[in-house]
């Protein structure tokens, strides 16, 4: 008797964790990184709030807009193919079924049983199999370009208002507070992606601290160069 086993594999959440991800460390980093480098050039604490406050609905938008056009180039390719895909299957099903063959055999199946599956494949479904086995295109990868959209507009505001939270309520030490704070900020987002993506949590933690700490380095010093020019 067969018996159905179901698992919950770590790449179901890869079309929205990337986008959150990315968006959050984009959040943090970016405004973070701008109000450091504001703050370095001795801007008055209300200077620095304004910046904070226009970099998190600037990027937030910018964001939304860049992850809903890149998003939608790959569906409109993925949706292409399958269209093409398609038309082949309704006007020679003959060369698909041989197509479909090939790819089995080249994954190691020998030439009966390759044809065996190909058929009763394309018995079933023969556009999902040809989409998912010639054309790499899994329900679980397609492009979804509104939820990437919203995912990274709304974990970008997110990660953005940790450290303009801190640039409120520290107005005397802005500089020391965000940098600080916020490095501990990416250091568990790190480690949260990582442990939702089943990746080591100590390499994700580290990465994204190296990057953002580098980030703010960078534009206190730019900030720090511009203020003593002025």
């Amino acid at each position: 008797m067969y018996v159905s086993h179901k698992e919950r594999h770590k790449t179901q959440r890869i079309g929205w964790l990337r986008a959150a991800v990315l968006g959050a460390n984009d959040g943090i980093v970016s405004t973070a990184s701008l109000v450091v480098g504001v703050a370095a050039s001795n801007a008055t604490h209300n200077s620095v709030l304004v910046a904070g406050v226009a970099a998190l609905v600037a990027g937030a938008l910018s964001m939304a807009a860049g992850e809903y056009v890149s998003v939608s180039s790959q569906a409109d390719t993925e949706q292409a193919d399958v269209g093409r895909e398609r038309v082949e299957l309704a006007t020679d099903i003959e060369s698909e079924r041989d197509e479909l063959t090939s790819i089995y055999i080249e994954r190691g199946l020998d030439p009966v049983l390759a044809r065996e599956v190909a058929l009763k494949l394309m018995e079933k479904d023969p556009l999902t199999a040809h989409a998912r086995d010639e054309l790499g295109i899994t329900e679980t990868a397609a492009a979804r370009p509104i939820q990437a959209a919203l995912t990274s507009a709304a974990t970008f505001a997110a990660g953005a208002a940790l450290p303009l939270l801190v640039a409120v309520v520290a107005p005397v030490a802005v500089l020391p507070a965000v940098s600080g704070t916020s490095l501990v900020f990416l250091a568990a987002l790190g480690a949260l992606a990582a442990h939702t993506g089943g990746a080591p949590i100590f390499r994700g933690a580290a990465r994204v601290t190296f990057w953002g700490a580098l980030a703010m380095a960078i534009t206190a010093g730019v900030g720090s160069l511009f203020g003593a020019a002025v």
